[in-house]
């Protein structure tokens, strides 16, 4: 469906973006696209949009009527009425296309279409732009920072209704999000990127496994818990936790019987997004090292 190679982005003498192993995207992908700030996931999407220049190659079957694309800026006339803007840009009639009238109660927006743009709340500014990018009904998706912005209860939900929405289609979806919990519901491939580079790119399951083990338990980081745990490698984990690789069973089994018998609440997880990209940056940053340190030797 689509294939990225070689692909570069500067803006002045500065590299925003350098992906150089090919990465393509499969009908029906659930991909997350994260990384730092500044870590290039943007450009990406605006690369493939053809918003950018670039060098290198970007290839693809589908036309662009056939990418459709939620950024993090969406402007519109602010004081004309929703109905008004929606019917404008659709080219349609909200009263006679039932397509539409399904997505406007899929996202419980019918209250909101005769109020004008401006006196729209952030999350119900975002379920617009959502309902105009849902009805191209695009074999390919775009969706950068679509919860940005908004409290917790109302990401939840706007992430609850957008995983229902795709689950029986074969829309390939690109998710930029900051948001490891949203990601975790709904991607099933990563795509890291840092500083403008590839960290790297597979599988949620495998790169979990390859940065992470078979699964993670977290405990608060405390005096007591680093005592009670102290045999016990770590990896890396938020200041504020403790986090365990446990490769297997047993491992896994021995750490746990400590923790309760100790009394220690903890977590277990064998897909937290967090983890495998903080131990994915960090390894990237280590290997990097080590390659300019051998460049300096030789």
């Amino acid at each position: 469906m689509l294939t990225i190679e070689n692909l570069q982005v500067t803006y002045k003498k500065q590299t925003a973006l350098c992906i150089t192993q090919p990465i393509t995207v499969h009908e029906s992908d659930r991909i997350g696209i994260i990384g730092s700030n500044g870590a290039g996931k943007t450009t990406l999407v605006k690369s493939v949009l053809g918003l950018l220049r670039y060098s290198g190659h970007i290839r693809t079957r589908l036309k662009p009527g056939e990418i459709a694309a939620h950024m993090q800026q969406n402007n519109y006339v602010r004081t004309m009425p929703v109905r008004c803007i929606m019917e404008t840009i659709l080219g349609t009639n909200i009263k006679t296309d039932k397509r539409l009238q399904k997505l406007i109660d899929f996202f419980d927006f019918q209250d909101c279409l005769n109020k004008r743009f401006q006196v729209l709340s952030g999350g119900q500014k975002q379920r617009f732009t959502i309902i105009l990018v849902l009805m191209q009904d695009a074999p390919l998706t775009f969706f950068d920072e679509v919860t940005s912005g908004l409290d917790f209860e109302t990401r939840q939900k706007l992430m609850d209704t957008l995983t229902d929405w795709y689950q029986d289609k074969t829309t390939a979806l690109c998710i930029v999000s900051h948001y490891y919990d949203e990601l975790e519901r709904i991607a099933d491939k990563l795509l890291i990127l840092e500083n403008g580079f590839v960290v790297d790119f597979g599988s949620t399951k495998d790169l979990f496994r390859k940065y992470c083990g078979k699964a993670i338990i977290t405990v608060e980081n405390t005096p007591q818990n680093r005592e009670i745990t102290h045999s016990f490698p770590t990896v890396e984990a938020p200041r504020h936790l403790l986090a365990f690789s446990c490769p297997d069973d047993s491992s896994e089994q021995k750490l746990s019987s400590l923790l309760i018998h100790n009394d220690v609440n903890y977590k277990r997880s064998n897909q937290d997004i967090e983890s495998v990209f903080t131990n994915a940056v960090k390894r990237f940053y280590k290997e990097k090292e080590k390659t300019i340190e051998c460049a300096l030797k030789n």
